[in-house]
């Protein structure tokens, strides 16, 4: 790890001796002759330690602690001094400092005291880092989980992408798993080991979106009472995940993209810029295009971020991902809530694929979580699942049976007892009769022809599963051949 460190002192041959020896031990090094030019120096480029003389012409080193300690707090600050202004030392140390040097010193003795800081920051950044490999861990056990078609694409996507600069904007309808693709990316390319910093824009008011982002300064605002570094800047040299980037405020958005193009920040109510490096992955609900059409998003920060725009496709799109999806979360919730559960049923499952998840993944999760709850045994069964499911409360299956159940008929065309339905006339009842018989037995071919295979014969009915279970219910009783 590069350790960057500033060198201050008014006297030229005193900078020029302290950098050659931190040079040679291996530190990258800048120099300056007072403390304005070094504040204004720390302002343009970020370092680790600031060696600095206390008294000198311009501003002292007191006087550059305090600035560093507002514009830069990630600097550490070490002051050297004579052992007349032992005091002044000490009240440095109660301002911030993190070490002093007494005049006269050895190189050695400076050295010493560099090296123990570099490995205390060395320490620091690798903890950050283990922090975040370690929610990367966990992220990766609810990761993208399919090999249908539909998400082969999203997969061959995430590994082009994952290695490039590029930044990419995810779109998808709630629920789909966009934040896990967007930590798949992360975590599949050259910044996996660098941070990922998730901030959702729908979240947080404007006033401290603003703040969270671009960081601010002690006093800009009612409440800042500290210094705050902006995530876009915490994000290192690693991800910024920015969800639901539709609802970020338009002022706001003007300020995200001149911070892409310029690659800095301006933290509220300072004067100063500041560097990033962060690669920034986008993500929303909404149709942005649209939205700009509308002029309720900039269609330049649209095309600044969609250099790669990723769809996630809906559930409903990757019906042939459920059994996976489900058997994954099932998984999960059992070892989280200590259940002894450790299969689903081939009805549930049946049910699972067919339901049309609105909700997309999240919902499914949810479903699956719940049906561990209630589940009695090892296999997760109908009965376990939620009540929409079991139910078929499709919008689709719903229309068709509304159709069938006006005026109290079930939608097999006989009334709840399994007798054909009363009706006013004969003629009526032959009708409902012919039609039941009819129906029953298109199901039974249209059964046979797929070989058995119910779930494929409801798709080609256009039937829920629920539906078709209740309807072979009826059938079974009246014929004895399925």
């Amino acid at each position: 790890m590069t350790f960057r460190i500033l060198v201050v002192d008014d006297e030229p041959a005193i900078r020029a001796e302290l950098e050659e020896a931190l040079q040679e031990s291996g530190f990258t090094t800048a120099s300056a002759g007072d403390g304005r030019a070094a504040a204004a120096l720390a302002r343009q480029q970020a370092f680790d330690l600031c060696v600095s003389d206390i008294r000198m012409p311009v501003e002292t080193g007191i006087d550059l602690l305090r600035q560093l300690s507002s514009d830069s707090p990630e600097t550490m600050v070490m002051l050297m001094t004579a052992h007349g202004e032992l005091a002044t030392a000490v009240e440095a140390l109660r301002l911030g400092a993190v070490d002093y040097l007494l005049k006269p010193f050895r190189n050695e003795e400076l050295l010493a005291k560099v090296r123990r800081l570099a490995d205390h920051r060395r320490l620091i950044v690798e903890n950050r880092n283990l922090r975040r490999l370690v929610e990367l861990a966990a992220a990766r056990d609810g990761t993208i989980v399919g090999d249908g078609p539909a998400m082969r694409r999203v997969h061959a996507i995430v590994e082009r992408v994952a290695s490039l600069p590029t930044h990419v904007l995810i779109t998808g309808e709630s629920g789909t798993g966009k934040d896990l693709v967007a930590r798949a990316i992360h975590a599949r390319g050259s910044r996996a080991s660098a941070p990922f910093v998730p901030i959702n824009c729908a979240a947080i008011p404007e006033p401290l979106l603003e703040s969270e982002l671009f960081g601010h300064v002690r006093g800009a605002f009612t409440g800042a009472l500290d210094n705050k570094e902006g995530l876009l800047r915490t994000a290192g040299d690693g991800t910024i995940f920015l969800d639901e980037l539709g609802d970020m405020p338009l002022a706001l958005q003007v300020k995200l993209l001149r911070a892409i193009e310029s690659r800095e920040i301006q933290p509220v109510g300072s004067t100063r810029r500041v560097q990033i490096d962060a690669r920034i992955v986008a993500a929303t609900h909404r149709d942005l295009r649209a939205e700009a059409a509308a002029g309720r998003f900039r269609e330049d920060l649209y095309y600044r971020l969609a250099v790669v725009e990723l769809r996630v496709p809906p559930l409903r799109e990757r019906r042939d991902d459920i059994p996976a999806l489900a058997q994954h979360f099932l998984h999960r919730y059992a070892r989280e809530l200590g259940c002894d559960v450790a299969a689903i049923d081939a009805a549930a499952m049946d049910l699972l694929v067919a339901h049309d998840w609105r909700g997309n993944v999240r919902e499914l999760s949810n479903a699956i979580e719940r049906a561990v709850i209630f589940c009695s045994g090892r296999s997760v069964t109908v009965d376990d699942l939620p009540d929409a499911l079991r139910d078929g409360t499709n919008a689709a299956e719903a229309v068709h049976d509304a159709g069938h159940e006006a005026g109290g008929v079930a939608s097999d065309g006989v009334a709840p007892d399994g007798e054909p339905a009363a009706a006013v006339g004969d003629d009526a009842l032959d009708l409902r009769t012919a039609t039941a018989a009819f129906e029953r037995e298109h199901i039974l071919q249209v059964i046979a022809q797929c070989g058995g295979n119910k779930r494929r014969a409801a798709r080609l009915l256009g039937l829920g599963v629920t539906s078709l279970y209740r309807k072979l219910g009826n059938a079974v009783a009246r014929r004895d051949h399925i």
